[in-house]
C-alpha cells in the first residue's frame, strides 16, 4: 500500500512538473515575438531602421508617399503612431518644422535625432544657407551612412537582447552604402567636367553636388548646383532668384532642368518660359529626381537620381 502511494505520488509529481515545463517552454515564442515599435519621421530614416532592426522591429512612416517633410502636420491616426512608439527617430537639423510634429518630438521620451547626431560627430561635414541649416544629408550616402551609428545605438539601448543582431546589421548595411555610394560617385564622375552642372526646383541637391559633382580641384563646387526655390520647397519664389539661376544657366550653357517628385513644376517651367525668351536652348528632363520624398528603397532612389542625371547630362555632350 504504501510503496503504491509512492508511485501514484511520484506518477502526479512527473505530470506536474511535465505541465508547468511545457506552461514555461510555451511562453518563450511569444517573448521572442515581441518587436520594438519604431516611429522614423520620413521614409530615408525607416529604411535604415529595417535595414538594421530586421524582424525584431516593427517600423513606420510618419510622413509618407510625396508629401512635404519641411511643412507636414499631424493628421488623424498619427497620435496612436506616437504614443505606441517605443522609438521616434527624426531627422533634426530643421527638417521638421511643422508646429504640431515638433511638439510631439518634444513630447516623446525616446525621441533620436539622427541629423543632430551626424553634426556632433561631424559639423564641418554640415552644410549652411546663411544662417540656416541644410538638412538634406541623405543625398551623400557616404554622409548619410553616419545615421547608421545613432540608430543602431539608440536600438540596443531599448532591445539589449538585440545587441548582436543590430551590430552584425549594420556592418552589413555599412558596407552595402559603401557600395553604392562607390557607384553613384563612378557614374556621375563619368560625365564630362563642363556639362556637370544640377538645376532643380529647390535646395535639396546641394550635399549631393558636393559629393557626387565635383571635381577634386573645385573650390567653388556649390556651383554645380543651383535652384530657384530654397531648402524647403513651400518657401516664396522671388523674381530675383528666377532672374540668377537664368544668369547662371547662360553662363554653364546649362540645357537640362530637372523636375522633383514631390515639387510643382512652377518654378521649372517658368524657367523654361524666360530662358527661351532670351535665346536659351532648355529642356525639362522625363525622369524625376527623388530629393525629400522617394518611391521604393533609398538606395535604389539615390542609384535613379545618378542613372537619369548621368543619361540626361551624356546626352548633352553627346549633341
Amino acid at each position: 500500500m504504501i510503496r503504491s502511494r509512492k508511485m501514484i505520488s511520484s506518477f502526479v509529481i512527473g505530470i506536474s512538473f511535465l505541465f508547468f515545463g511545457c506552461e514555461k517552454n510555451s511562453a518563450k515564442p511569444e517573448e521572442s515575438s515581441y518587436q520594438l515599435k519604431i516611429l522614423s519621421t520620413i521614409a530615408q530614416i525607416d529604411d535604415l531602421v529595417s535595414e538594421i532592426g530586421g524582424e525584431r522591429v516593427e517600423h513606420l512612416v510618419l510622413v509618407r508617399g510625396e508629401l512635404n517633410p519641411h511643412i507636414y502636420e499631424l493628421v488623424k491616426g498619427d497620435d496612436e503612431k506616437i504614443q505606441e512608439a517605443d522609438l521616434v527617430f527624426y531627422n533634426g537639423l530643421g527638417l521638421e518644422h511643422g508646429a504640431s510634429v515638433a511638439a510631439m518630438i518634444a513630447a516623446h521620451p525616446r525621441a533620436v535625432a539622427v541629423g543632430d547626431s551626424i553634426q556632433k560627430r561631424h559639423p564641418e561635414k554640415i552644410l549652411w544657407k546663411g544662417s540656416v541649416q541644410d538638412p538634406h544629408i541623405w543625398m551623400d550616402i557616404s554622409l548619410w551612412k553616419e545615421a547608421i551609428d545613432p540608430i543602431t545605438e539608440a536600438l540596443i539601448i531599448a532591445d539589449p537582447e538585440g545587441s548582436s543582431v543590430y551590430q552584425e546589421r549594420s556592418i552589413a548595411l555599412k558596407e552595402k552604402m559603401d557600395q553604392a555610394d562607390a557607384q553613384v560617385f563612378e557614374m556621375l564622375q563619368k560625365i564630362s567636367e563642363r556639362k556637370r552642372y544640377l538645376v532643380t526646383s529647390h535646395d535639396a541637391f546641394r550635399y549631393f553636388a558636393r559629393r557626387y559633382l565635383a571635381a577634386s580641384h573645385d573650390a567653388n563646387w556649390e556651383l554645380r548646383f543651383q535652384a530657384p526655390e530654397g531648402l524647403s520647397p513651400d518657401a516664396q519664389l522671388n523674381p530675383m532668384d528666377l532672374q540668377r539661376i537664368i544668369d547662371h544657366l547662360h553662363k554653364y550653357h546649362i540645357e537640362t532642368l530637372f523636375p522633383e517628385s514631390n515639387v510643382s513644376r512652377d518654378s521649372i517651367r517658368k524657367l523654361l518660359d524666360a530662358g527661351g525668351k532670351m535665346g536659351l536652348k532648355l529642356k525639362i528632363c522625363k525622369d524625376v529626381l527623388y530629393g525629400d520624398s522617394f518611391r521604393g528603397h533609398y538606395l535604389e532612389a539615390m542609384k535613379h537620381n545618378a542613372s537619369s542625371i548621368s543619361k540626361a547630362l551624356q546626352e548633352e555632350t553627346e549633341q
